[in-house]
Formats: C-alpha cells, sequence, structure tokens
C-alpha cells in the first residue's frame, strides 16, 4: 500500500492519554496509555517525508532518523524501523516514555498544525522490537585489551558503557546506589517509567559483558588513583545533584525538604529497599506545597497525591506562558507555552508568579507559608527581567510539608571532583574541550556534569559524545 503524501492533512494525530484518574491514583503504574499497531501506522501516515527533516537535523539532540522510521513503520517493516532507530538511540524505550519529544517541537507538520507523535512511535518500535525477539544480547566478537570505568549508571553513563562496550572496551560501572538506573530508576517515578523497562535493559547490558559494581562511592570506597591505576580512561557521569536552595526566613524548619530527596526516598520503598522511618517523608494527610513549577514539581504532585496528601498545591516564580506557543519561540525552536501535566489533572493545583518570603512554623516544625505575587520587569534599559513584588499581594497559606523543586545548580561537591582537582566553568560545571575531555589526561565527563541540568535525551547523546572521545584518545595512547 502506497503512502498517501497529504497524510498529515487527512489524518488527525492522536495521542494515547491516560488511565482514568480515580484508577491511576490507587497505584504507581505508568499513566499513559499506549495506542494499538494499527493507530501507529495511521501516525506514521502524517510523517511528511520533507526534504529538510527538521525533527533529525535540529530537534532530536541524538539525530534520530524519523522521517525513514516512520515509513518503515507504515509499510510494517519493524526490523527495519528498529535498525535506524538503534543506529543513533541506544535506549529508545527510556526516551519513548520520558522525552519532552524536542523533534515533535521541530515537526514542519508542526508549524500550521499538529506535529507527528514521533515519540509514541519511537517507544512502539523499540516494543515491537522486544516482543518479537529482535533485541537479544550482542557480545562483541572481539574484545580490546584496554578497559574504561564509568562513574555513574544514569542515562549519561549507561549510554557511554553501551558504546564503549559494543566497540570491544571492557567497561565497568560504578555507582554508589544499591542498583544501577541513576534517575531513571531513582530520580523519576514509577508512574513515568516502571522500573522493569530500566531492569530489563541492565540485564541485557549484562549479558553483553558490561560489569556493575554498585554500592561504592568513586573517590572515598576506591580513589581515583586505584580507578587510574587499573584502568586505562575513566568517565564521569555522575549527573547535577546539588539542589538549588531557598535562603528564606525558617528554611530550618522541619517539613522542607529537597524534591529529589523525597521522589528517589519514593522510589525505593516502591522497589523494596530499606527507608529509615525515621527520616521517612510522608504527605499523607498533609497540606503540601510543592515549590518549582517544572517536571521534577510535577513529579512532586503526582507522587504526594498518591500517597494521600489533603490538598497540593505548585507554586512558580515565572509569570504563567500562553497556551499556544509564544512569538518569541518560532517554529523549529522549542515552544514557550504551558504545559499541562497528568499531575495537574489529578488534583494539584498551579499558581504562577509566585515568591515565596518565609516559612512559618511553630517549635520547629512547619506551619505555613509567606508569600507574595511578583511581576518581571527589567533590570536597567538593557538588563535582564527581574522578579519584584507587587505591593499589596503578600498571603499566607497553612503547610505541613514543603518540596523544593527549583532546578540543581551542578555536581554533588566532594569525591572524584575535589581529588581529581577538575577545572569547572562560571557555572560550576566541570568544563570539557573537544571530545568531553576534561583538564586531566584520561578523564572524560558526561552528561549533567557538563550539560548543567537536562534532558534525558540530552544525556544520552553526551554520553555516547564522550565514548567517542574516549575512544580516539585510547587510539592515540597505543
Amino acid at each position: 500500500m502506497e503512502k498517501n503524501p497529504r497524510g498529515f492533512l487527512t489524518i488527525q494525530r492522536v495521542d494515547p492519554g491516560y488511565r482514568p484518574v480515580e484508577e491511576r491514583l490507587r497505584d504507581y503504574r505508568a499513566v499513559e496509555r499506549q495506542l494499538s499497531h494499527a493507530e501507529i501506522r495511521d501516525q506514521a501516515a502524517r510523517c511528511m517525508d520533507c526534504g529538510t527533516p527538521f525533527c533529525h537535523a535540529h530537534g532530536c539532540p541524538l539525530g534520530n532518523i524519523v522521517p525513514e522510521m516512520n515509513d518503515a513503520v507504515f509499510h510494517g517493516q519493524w526490523e527495519q524501523a528498529l535498525k535506524l532507530l538503534l543506529s543513533t538511540n541506544p535506549f529508545p524505550e527510556f526516551t519513548g516514555r520520558v522525552c519532552p519529544a524536542p523533534c515533535e517541537a521541530s515537526c514542519v507538520a508542526g508549524i500550521d498544525g499538529d506535529p507527528v507523535t514521533i515519540r509514541q512511535i519511537e517507544q512502539t518500535i523499540v516494543e515491537m522490537g522486544f516482543e518479537r525477539g529482535d533485541i537479544v544480547p550482542d557480545t562483541p566478537a572481539d574484545r580490546r585489551p584496554e578497559r574504561v570505568a564509568v562513574v555513574g549508571s544514569g542515562p549519561a553513563g549507561l549510554a557511554a558503557a553501551d558504546l564503549l562496550n559494543r566497540c570491544g572496551y571492557r567497561v565497568t560501572v560504578y555507582d554508589s546506589a544499591d542498583r544501577p538506573g541513576g534517575i531513571l530508576r531513582y530520580g523519576i517515578p514509577d508512574f513515568k517509567l516502571e522500573k522493569w523497562v530500566v531492569e530489563r535493559r541492565i540485564d541485557l547490558m549484562k549479558e553483553e559483558g558490561i560489569a556493575f559494581e554498585m554500592n561504592v562511592a568513586a573517590g572515598e570506597d576506591v580513589s581515583h588513583r586505584y580507578l587510574q591505576s587499573r584502568f586505562d580512561a575513566l568517565c564521569l557521569a555522575c549527573g547535577a545533584r546539588e539542589p538549588r536552595d531557598l535562603a528564606v526566613p525558617g528554611r530550618d524548619l522541619s517539613g522542607i525538604h529537597p524534591a529529589m530527596d523525597y521522589l528517589v526516598q519514593q522510589n525505593r520503598l516502591i522497589a523494596g529497599e530499606p527507608v529509615d522511618p525515621a527520616h521517612e517523608i510522608q504527605a499523607r494527610g498533609k497540606r503540601v506545597v510543592v515549590i518549582g513549577g517544572g517536571d521534577t514539581g510535577s513529579d512532586c504532585v503526582g507522587t504526594a497525591l498518591r500517597q494521600g496528601a489533603e490538598r497540593v498545591d505548585q507554586w512558580e516564580i515565572l509569570p504563567q506562558p500562553p497556551d499556544k506557543r509564544d512569538p518569541s519561540t518560532p517554529w523549529p525552536l522549542w515552544p514557550l507555552k504551558r504545559r499541562t501535566t497528568h499531575a495537574h489533572e489529578e488534583g494539584g493545583r498551579v499558581r504562577w508568579s509566585v515568591m515565596t518570603r518565609a516559612f512559618l512554623g511553630e517549635q520547629g516544625r512547619l506551619k505555613g507559608i509567606r508569600a507574595g505575587e511578583v511581576d518581571w520587569v527589567p533590570k536597567g534599559p538593557e538588563g535582564p527581567v527581574v522578579p519584584q513584588e507587587r505591593p499589596g499581594t503578600e498571603f499566607e497559606v497553612q503547610a505541613d510539608l514543603v518540596l523544593l523543586a527549583m532546578g540543581f545548580v551542578g555536581p554533588r561537591k566532594g569525591g572524584l571532583l575535589v581529588t581529581l582537582d577538575l577545572e569547572r566553568d562560571e557555572r560550576g560545571n566541570v568544563r570539557i574541550h573537544g571530545e568531553n575531555a576534561t583538564s586531566k589526561p584520561g578523564v572524560f565527563a558526561a552528561g549533567d556534569m557538563t550539560l548543567g541540568p537536562s534532558l534525558v535525551v540530552r544525556a544520552l547523546a553526551d554520553g555516547r559524545k564522550a565514548a567517542r572521545g574516549i575512544m580516539e584518545y585510547l587510539s592515540e595512547a597505543r
């Protein structure tokens, strides 16, 4: 059957939607539904086969070959579609679930209509690959003598380890956590990424020859001297885990926690890992305020609602974005517009342009928050816009639990960053040059350590870039 070149005009975009609210609030399983194979084929038919595919060339950090992949899906060529997808993306089962799809924001069909459902097509391709048995352990036929240590088992570390291993290098991944996966396992809630998906991939990587050393803090349990004496190259992929704090009166009150502490703990509880009851963060029956309007904040909202919070509010200091793409971010740029998540449908309430002034408490325990509304005004004739409190808008709310989800300011201090004395940039991230080489010979860095807090898909791309840099370095050192 020939593809209709006007499919993007005659076939409407269909999104899978979510499970019913009353159902999904009772569990931590994935909230998003899946389109049928017939629906995915129809959605692939919407691809325009445009001469310059901005989804591939501009939108996707990995450079996924989207038009050809969509065409293979339309013609039922699942094995070919999988080969195209895996040629650029090592873990499409992750990006197909958690990526915000910058490729779709750059889709030509989205200039004056709805973009193609690229993320859903990608997820279906990889899941078909597992179902059909097309994805099996691919152990290198020949092994090289060089050994590489990867510190950190999040997206960037896994991507670097995967590419190095496929090229025959002997790879060992170190991580201080109980299980591999980094933010994929511990930071992203199960209702967005169920952990069997992560475990399936880790098991495959182990079968392919990658060694995982868990509960090992590199720089503490093993020194940099040990790593550098045993391995020919080192890749640091430890993330940007230093949370941005809120220095206002009352910050020392009990009941105020960094968002990631809360999310990691909940993921550990679901996985059956031990959590000290004395330090458990629980929202049941509490009035919760999440400070920060991004995805991490939304994840906190969804988690608190599932724990049985009495009320959950999410505050953002920035003004409310427009419902449609703002003119300041024209296609194919990532659009500035309001994004509503499943957590907001479940009962979370968002309030924009709010600045926290103080936390209020009694006997050392949080009881409320004092805040005010802000306007964003220019700082000087050519300066940036800054928040300015609007007179007469101060208010107070009762709160028993506050979760700080205002982003991250860089890598955690200590460990290998200190002992290796790596050069940092003006933002505190590890400074790199070329193919992710650091200021120390043989030491490379990837992911949020170099990029700052970013997307899983960008971390994957950066991990692969670091792997290429390591291979070039080892080739020159022979």
